[in-house]
């Protein structure tokens, strides 16, 4: 045998080693003997770099040290879920599926296990890239750290496609992360608080052989992906386990919400058994034909939701309620607590939300109170113990000026909050709005944080946005922790925010009620802030759903003069304010008032690049039928009750040909 044949044998027989003992947990060779093993390839890759392979098992020790992780985008956008808590919010789920899908429904049942989601890439069977969720659009490249977790496969075995992503949870057992804290406690070092945080703050470790030391899993759930030749969740699951991913063997097929509520039971107990720790049920429909028709809405898929297990409860004492002021003036109280252990974390501070939330609990500073964590992630009190109140208690009396500035402040009729109208007077609105203006989805500019805008904003160096595009390097070096290259980094990201397209600036403004998905609708149908400052509350309202509240707001926004100088200032700068000629040059209003349902299975175009061409010819996507429906696009596997909706309403039913036409 010549020594690439022995180099090949070696590493495949260590990858199934490792798949043996970390995906199946069923070792076939003792540790001593894998360790020789590996040892033995590590010795003959270095005599031999020219047999160099990415995928070979001896990178997972790690080695190499990333200082800064690069920022990458996400060919499929990883979405959050929606939440339920009860039967109720699932019968709910269920009733909106059956109006927008025709056939019997079943069900995939995941346990929710609670860790940091990551997003791999596979290309011919190797790991390519793997990123974390970020914001969902864009996250950071941990590629390194992660080919040191033994169950992440770097070569595939099987019947895998050319390229796919495939999604799940980076997690650390309950065993490891006990391991690691009696080491930490006997160096005297602080012991880590819980295995998610711990989980997640291992990925961004600079030294991927400090993470190689960490005892983390990766479990899978999801592969997307063209062409992949599965018409089923479950199915997905068996391809990715075939493939060599390790896969949670306790998802099961359900084919009733009932069957659905039965293993949310059950494992509402059991899960205290788990190596993991799990904090719900992700329930999803099984097929896959039927989660291309019910889509998404700006945040979350329609055809998945996440049942939480009843969060953790405990009480502790109110000591004082002090008041936040966001971004839009918007007052937030905010209860401070003696400190106390919540789900893994040590809780301060929680939301009261508002004034009527304050009076509809009767909460009182001396009070005990019960706090829980809202789906387990921000801490709320849910009630207060009425039987150790103070004699001596006090009603709460709710603020009546603004905490920073001392401005009166306002509640709108129908408001649950109250405002402080001091816009361009009031600091923290000022820093929230920068802070808002630079954020990922916004303006998206690197080497800048809040932190930085603070500094800024205290140092009288900005007062709104558009200053940051007069900064120099001179103003900006003497900032705490800003050196030479973080200043030059600061004034890079600045100028690369100018190529930021129009629907992204026009969110950045920080006008109120607009957020993603009502700017890029304004951004598409107004093309120019200049088009957008002149119109008129009925033009706005007119838009596809704009209503009265985000119209008027509009109007206050651009009745602002230090805003039509703001704006006008960014026109100068070279800040993208009007849809680019090339996009313009791809939208046309051939189908302006038209309203299309697509349903089926299409040829010539997928169905997302059909509804993005129904978009770019003016029209809109609806996903169910009605009277205001225009045309229903009708593909393969049409469900028949969406035809014989259409057929009842005399609506025109067109094939993907006759629509291409339309178009042309």
């Amino acid at each position: 045998m010549d020594i690439l044949q022995h180099i090949t044998a070696l590493r495949e027989e260590l990858r199934k080693h490792n798949y043996n003992y970390y995906v199946l947990d069923n070792p076939t060779i003792s540790d001593y003997d894998f360790d020789m093993k590996l040892k033995e390839l590590q010795e003959l890759e270095a005599k031999y770099p020219e047999y160099y392979d990415s995928s070979s098992p001896t990178l997972r020790v790690g080695g190499a040290v990333t200082k800064n992780f690069e920022t990458v985008a996400h060919e499929y956008r990883m979405y959050s879920l929606d939440n339920s808590y009860s039967k109720e919010d699932l019968l709910d789920w269920e009733a909106r599926i059956k109006k927008l899908v025709d056939g019997d429904i079943s069900y995939t049942c995941e346990l929710k296990y609670d860790g940091a989601s990551i997003s791999l890439t596979y290309e011919d069977g190797k790991l390519q890239k793997a990123v974390t969720r970020g914001d969902g659009f864009q996250g950071d490249d941990v590629t390194t750290n992660i080919k040191t977790i033994k169950s992440v496969p770097l070569q595939l075995n099987g019947d895998y496609p050319p390229k796919f992503d495939i999604r799940g949870e980076i997690v650390l057992p309950f065993e490891g992360f006990n391991k690691m804290n009696e080491e930490r406690i006997e160096i005297g070092e602080e012991p880590y608080r819980n295995p998610r945080n711990t989980a997640s703050g291992s990925l961004k470790l600079q030294d991927s052989a400090e993470v190689a030391k960490r005892p983390l899993e990766c479990l899978l759930y999801t592969v997307i992906g063209p062409n992949l030749d599965i018409a089923t969740q479950y199915e997905c699951l068996d391809k990715a386990r075939s493939w060599g991913f390790k896969v949670p063997n306790t998802a099961h097929l359900a084919n009733s919400i009932e069957e659905v509520l039965e293993f949310i039971g059950y494992w509402d107990t059991k899960r205290f058994e788990l190596p993991y720790e799990t904090d719900g049920v992700v329930i999803k429909v099984n097929d896959l034909y039927h989660q291309e028709e019910l889509g998404y809405t700006a945040k979350a898929p329609r055809w998945a939701i996440a049942y939480k297990f009843k969060a953790e409860q405990v009480s502790t004492r109110l000591n004082s309620i002090t008041y936040q002021v966001g971004r839009t003036g918007a007052i937030t109280p905010v209860a401070n607590l003696d400190p106390v252990e919540l789900a893994g974390t040590i809780v301060k501070r929680a939301s009261l939300h508002n004034a009527d939330q304050i009076e509809k609990l009767d909460i009182r500073v001396g009070d005990e109170v019960f706090v829980e964590k809202g789906g387990e992630i921000i801490p709320k009190i849910i009630a207060v113990d009425l039987s150790k109140r103070p004699i001596d208690s006090q009603a709460t009396q709710y603020i009546t000026h603004c905490p920073e500035c001392d401005t009166e402040l306002v509640r709108q009729e129908g408001e649950a909050q109250h405002y402080c109208p001091n816009y361009n007077g009031c600091k923290p609105q000022i820093i929230g709005r920068i802070q808002h203006y630079i954020s990922r989805k916004a303006m998206d500019i690197e080497g800048m944080g809040g932190e930085t805008v603070a500094l800024l904003v205290n140092g009288g160096l900005i007062d709104n946005y558009s200053d940051l595009y007069e900064l120099t390097k001179e103003q900006i070096l003497p900032l705490e922790r800003m050196a030479d290259k973080s200043a030059d980094n600061l004034l890079n990201g600045i100028e690369a925010s100018k190529q930021i397209p129009f629907e992204r600036v026009l969110y950045a403004l920080g006008i109120r009620y607009v957020g993603e998905t009502v700017a890029k609708k304004l951004a598409k149908h107004y093309k120019s802030i200049d088009n957008l400052k002149a119109a008129s509350l009925e033009d706005l309202v007119n838009v596809d759903e704009i209503g009265v509240k985000i119209a008027e707001s509009v109007l206050a926004f651009f009745e602002d003069g230090a805003n039509i100088n703001i704006v006008e200032r960014l026109k100068n700068f070279g800040v993208q304010l009007e849809i680019s000629a090339e996009k313009l040059a791809e939208q046309t209003d051939k189908l302006k008032n038209l309203t299309f349902v697509v349903s089926g299975v299409f040829e010539t175009v997928s169905r997302d690049e059909l509804k993005k061409l129904i978009e770019d010819n003016g029209g809109k996507v609806s996903s169910s039928i009605s009277s205001k429906t225009s045309y229903l696009v009708a593909g393969d596997k049409m469900g028949p009750s969406k035809r014989t909706k259409a057929e009842q309403l005399n609506l025109a039913i067109i094939s993907e040909s006759e629509f291409l036409q339309m178009v042309m």
